[in-house]
């Protein structure tokens, strides 16, 4: 690709310092190339060689291409000019375009703005065509057939250099436009990758929080129990830490799936050998049990049910059970209530949670830490509503209603 672009004309501007040192070794070889070319051409066409005519036109034309890089108008300008003028001055018989179809083709292949390569190539090779067509040489005498068969040929020669200069330029914006739409879909994959891996950690760090901070709120609780009847009811206390061990023990397993994740998120064993490792989801079905461990701690848990949990799609479910969860965990650290109400209505096109509790708020309510936020997202992830504060009878209340999608068959 380099060579060819090399070869045909790609601008010194937009060649890499690489590149710079091949182009010019290939404009020295067609330099010479046009030179042979020029002289060939001559011997050709029934011409003759001359060291004061046909030699120095023929080096003229080469070295002229040396500069066409930079020049590209000027040297055609200047290569035909050196073609008529000798032409002219009757010291050379060589044609009038081709020995400077590579001048020609240079310009009319560089056809972008501002310089219109094209209509320069075109425009200048009408301009020496119309004056061959007027000139009267050795080499057509008086027959005005002969004049015109070669002005024929010659034009038809240029309208070949000029496709083949159309045909090469149109295939480097072919190129040009690939390379670019290549470009132009590996950033826009990079920016879906660091969109799902952004989604991805905000995803964990809600799982992190939700399991940490309700595991540490509930065994919390249960130590605050078992400090306190450890010496009156030695048997509460060890129902106290029995329920301290069971949340413990159901947050290291969810732990343990997500650092699995984190280190090898295409592996279903985990690192021990301890078998599959399940993410650290919760459902409805389990919202009993984060009843029970919350009623454990001394807090009175209602819960009023409505609808069929089981019918309810896994991510809504998990996203209901999370609000839940975060909410009543919220209500034993903060709130200093002794009731909770829990609601849940599971209906056809929607589940909606409501954490009612009946502890004092008082005062400036503070900024919405990292479980409020995390619940707002979750419910806004599913196309739900979230909302949260001081309850009208008093407390505090967490409402949530999230959509359940429905597939036409």
């Amino acid at each position: 690709m380099s060579a060819w672009n090399a070869l045909l004309n790609v601008p010194a501007d937009m060649a890499s310092a690489g590149s710079r040192t091949r182009a010019t070794w290939v404009d020295v070889a067609l330099a010479g190339l046009t030179s042979i070319g020029v002289l060939a051409g001559t011997v050709l066409f029934g011409g003759q060689v001359d060291y004061g005519s046909t030699v120095p036109v023929a080096a003229s034309l080469g070295l002229l291409l040396l500069l066409r890089r930079r020049w590209p108008v000027r040297v055609l300008l200047a290569s035909v000019v050196v073609v008529v003028g000798f032409r002219g001055a009757g010291l050379t018989e060589v044609g009038w375009v081709w020995p400077a179809s590579m001048a020609y083709f240079t310009v009319a292949a560089g056809d972008r703005q501002p310089r219109h390569g094209m209509v320069w190539a075109a425009g200048i090779g009408l301009v020496e065509l119309w004056f061959a067509a007027t000139w009267r040489g050795p080499d057509a005498g008086d027959d005005p057939q002969l004049a015109l068969a070669l002005v024929g040929a010659e034009t038809l020669w240029l309208a070949v250099v000029l496709a083949a200069a159309a045909a090469y330029r149109n295939w480097r914006r072919w190129r040009a436009e690939l390379a670019a739409g290549l470009r132009r879909l590996e950033y826009e994959r990079e920016l879906e990758s660091s969109r799902r891996s952004a989604e991805e950690r905000l995803e964990i760090a809600r799982e992190l929080h939700d399991v940490v901070a309700h595991t540490l709120t509930v065994v919390g609780v249960q130590l605050h129990v078992v400090a306190e009847a450890l010496d009156d009811s030695p048997a509460e206390a060890r129902d106290a830490l029995r329920t301290a061990q069971e949340v413990r023990a159901r947050a290291v397993t969810d732990l343990r799936s997500l650092i699995d994740v984190l280190r090898d998120p295409g592996s279903s064993e985990a690192q021990d050998g301890a078998g599959p490792v399940r993410g650290p989801q919760g459902d409805l079905a389990g919202l009993d049990d984060l009843l029970d461990r919350t009623r454990a701690g001394g807090l009175t848990v209602t819960l009023d049910q409505t609808g069929d949990p089981a019918g309810v799609p896994a991510p809504v479910a998990l996203a209901a059970y999370r609000v839940v969860q975060e909410a009543l965990t919220n209500t034993v650290r903060h709130a200093g209530a002794g009731r909770v109400t829990v609601r849940l209505d599971c209906a056809a096109d929607s589940v909606a949670v409501e954490v009612v509790d009946d502890g004092a708020v008082t005062g400036p309510q503070p900024a919405p830490g990292h479980g409020i936020s995390g619940m707002r997202e979750r419910v806004a992830a599913l196309g739900g509503t979230f909302a949260a504060g001081p309850a009208a009878g008093g407390g505090y209340a967490v409402r949530a209603t999230i959509p359940v999608p429905r597939f036409r068959s």
